[in-house]
């Protein structure tokens, strides 16, 4: 900014902004900046961390949540099914939502069922290379 403040005089806001490769409005944000710290001070370096539930699982039982949801067993079910047939045999992993959340945080959260591939449609294109060749329901008059 000592570059734009220097050539301000001979050039002018606008071409000392243009000259030293800054947006316009540049010297402006850094007066306001400069002004702001003076008064009330430097802005807090970061927010403070959240702490950490007692709740929350730990680093054993969400590997065992995810070799469960990803065992060749769970591969093609949604957490919610996962948690169903659990239930049913007695065992309790983890929420549904927990279990959302692991498989989140492991980049495993797409679409776990088998999907059927679309093949892409082509719209068909019509040629005519003379009068009354092709004749179309949706034309304009």
């Amino acid at each position: 900014m000592v570059g734009v403040q220097e050539l301000t005089p001979a050039l002018g806001n606008a071409g000392a902004c243009r000259a030293m490769g800054v947006w316009r409005g540049a010297p402006a944000r850094h007066a306001e900046r400069a002004h702001r710290l003076a008064f009330v001070g430097p802005p807090p370096l970061s927010k403070p961390m959240r702490p950490v539930s007692p709740l929350a699982l730990s680093e054993a039982e969400r590997t065992q949540v995810l070799e469960t949801l990803c065992s060749e067993r769970f591969a093609d079910m949604a957490p919610a099914a996962v948690y169903a047939t659990l239930l049913d045999e007695g065992t309790y992993l983890a929420s549904v939502r927990t279990m959302y959340r692991v498989l989140t945080a492991n980049a495993s959260s797409i679409e776990r069922r088998n999907q059927r591939n679309h093949p892409l449609y082509a719209k068909p294109e019509l040629l005519a290379l003379g009068p009354n060749q092709v004749w179309s329901w949706d034309s304009v008059p």
